[in-house]
């Protein structure tokens, strides 16, 4: 074997098992960065739990298989993955997942190595089953993506049998598919989103691609991108939301049977007891998830099938009212867009929260393209667009925007998080676009920012002599405290305010924050200064372990 693009490969283009479950490994990991933008995407009126948590505990539970199979044979570890994925699927997404990764198994058998042409004849069994597996299949969901992935692939080996040019027409036409899912689903259109599951889908094989490219020490540093909806947010989304209907539960299963299992008998038997019903498996062992209001009847019956495993009953009833008030807080309909660059998924769903049109993900050390921000802006309905970058070095790259759309863009040079939350806080559904620029930019200047984080490398700015790891806190950018714990150093970092003029303290703790030591620092914040209002909000950020706002 010799290395080639970071993967294992031998001199005539062949993977083995291995290569295809760190291949996936690396993929999983993808898909666990994106797994809170995946499940924000579950705004229907049937919600069946997180789509992106279903699918990367899906994942996980292949992966574990994987890792005991012998690495020599690609055939046996297919085999482990798909028996791994049927038995840990969760959630409709994660069942369908389970399928295409038996026809993957299916279209490997008997191979000790794979090539690109082998991987696109696999991925079109497993399409194929994917559709099987549902009594009553819909177009814009993952089936569709999954099938428009296996046809491109296909169409890729015309010209080659290397793997990476025909992964890579895989995740383009799977990028493409997931765009085009609103068009196809009048639910998706209506939310002005695109398909969770197909979303899932495209992540785990552009992880795939980089792991084959050899890129997986920057996707260390990297987040997926989300594909983002070409469609407005419907205006009667909220009114919908609010008909009186009952959903039911959401049942899932396995059946271990005791004299063999006939799928298609048990597909009939349950398919006047409810909906979304998937029934998939083999003869020994069956994954049977619907959603039913009757979920006693449903288990009744299976239980005189065989051994019953990892039951999960969801009322969907009361994920309806999660729904509801959901949709009731969404800000109401405007003509001009926002887009916003935020990294860390509790960030994410503060700006949300705000009415933020499109988030691109980036900041500190992952500064998104013009091409991203452009595509962005281009993405969204409207033709009035502001843009907030918040972060100094992202300001002239959103700039250069300004010249590349037919679109009216401004952007709000917003230099950090509590900043780009001012601004959303300002916007005045009212006014029009200079004025709403204004409204922001004068918010943005009654905040200031602190910043905490640790010091890469040491070096002397200024009268700070600064060790590496160091905790070092920044305030609106500059450099105002170094000391050894993070606590130390965002109090000190506020003592250089004025905090008598001051009303409220906000601080996002980042995803390397532990929250008992934020609600320490928050504690002392209020005993310090027991005037203000003091609040804790998971921001997920990375490198910075305290992002405060002063106003």
């Amino acid at each position: 074997m010799q290395e080639a693009q970071g993967g294992r490969v031998n001199k005539v283009g062949l993977y083995d098992g291995r290569e295809l479950r760190e291949m996936f490994t690396a993929a999983t990991s993808w898909l666990e960065k994106s797994v809170p933008d995946i499940n924000a995407l579950n705004v229907f009126p049937v919600p069946d739990g997180d789509c992106g948590t279903n699918m990367l505990l899906t994942m996980r539970s292949t992966l574990e298989e994987a890792y005991r199979a012998p690495d020599s044979d690609v055939s046996g570890v297919a085999q482990a993955m798909a028996h791994g994925a049927l038995m840990g699927a969760r959630g409709n997404s994660g069942v369908i997942l389970s399928q295409i990764f038996r026809g993957l198994a299916k279209g490997l058998e008997g191979k000790d190595a794979f090539s690109g042409s082998d991987f696109a004849a696999a991925l079109s069994q497993g399409a194929a089953l994917a559709y099987k597996a549902l009594s009553h299949p819909s177009e814009g969901t993952i089936l569709t993506v999954a099938k428009d992935t296996s046809l491109a692939a296909q169409a890729a080996c015309s010209q080659t049998d290397d793997l990476i040019p025909v992964l890579e027409a895989a995740v383009k036409a799977a990028r493409d598919s997931v765009a085009n899912t609103p068009n196809l689903l009048p639910v998706l259109r209506q939310a002005g989103v695109v398909d969770a599951g197909g979303q899932g889908l495209y992540v785990l094989l552009d992880g795939a691609l980089q792991y084959v490219r050899g890129e997986t020490d920057e996707m260390r540093y990297r987040r997926p991108q989300m594909v983002p909806s070409n469609v407005p947010l419907s205006p009667q989304l909220a009114q919908q939301a609010e008909d009186e209907e009952s959903y039911g539960y959401c049942v899932e299963f396995l059946v271990e049977g005791c004299k063999g299992l006939d799928q298609e008998k048990i597909t009939n038997r349950l398919s006047g007891k409810g909906q979304c019903l998937i029934v998939v498996g083999d003869d020994n062992m069956v994954h049977i998830h619907i959603h039913t209001f009757e979920p006693g009847k449903v288990i009744q019956y299976a239980t005189s099938l065989g051994v019953l495993h990892e039951i999960k009953i969801q009322n969907m009833d009361d994920q309806h009212k999660d729904f509801v008030e959901m949709t009731k807080a969404q800000s109401p309909p405007t003509d001009i867009a926002t887009v916003a660059v935020v990294s860390g998924d509790g960030l994410g769903k503060v700006f949300r929260s705000l009415g933020v049109t499109v988030i691109v993900p980036g900041g500190q050390t992952m500064n998104p393209s013009t091409r991203e921000l452009l595509e962005a802006v281009e993405s969204v309905p409207q033709d009035k667009v502001i843009i907030l970058p918040n972060n100094k070095n992202i300001v002239p790259v959103a700039k250069q925007v300004t010249e590349l759309t037919a679109k009216k863009v401004r952007v709000v040079p917003t230099e950090a998080i509590p900043q780009g939350v001012a601004a959303l806080l300002s916007f005045n559904y009212d006014a029009g676009l200079r004025d709403n620029a204004s409204l922001m930019k004068e918010a943005i200047s009654r905040v200031r920012t602190v910043e905490v984080t640790r010091a890469v490398r040491s070096t002397s700015i200024n009268k700070f002599k600064i060790k590496q790891r160091q905790a070092i806190g920044f305030v609106d950018g500059e450099l105002f405290s170094v000391g050894e714990s993070h606590d130390e150093v965002l109090l000190q970092a506020l003592l250089n305010l004025d905090m008598k003029e001051s009303e409220v303290v906000t601080v996002y703790y980042g995803k390397d924050t532990r929250r008992s030591e934020a609600e320490g620092i928050v504690d002392k914040i209020r005993q310090q200064y027991p005037a203000l209002g003091v609040e804790l909000v998971y921001g997920g950020q990375p490198h910075y372990y305290y992002i405060a706002s002063v106003e």
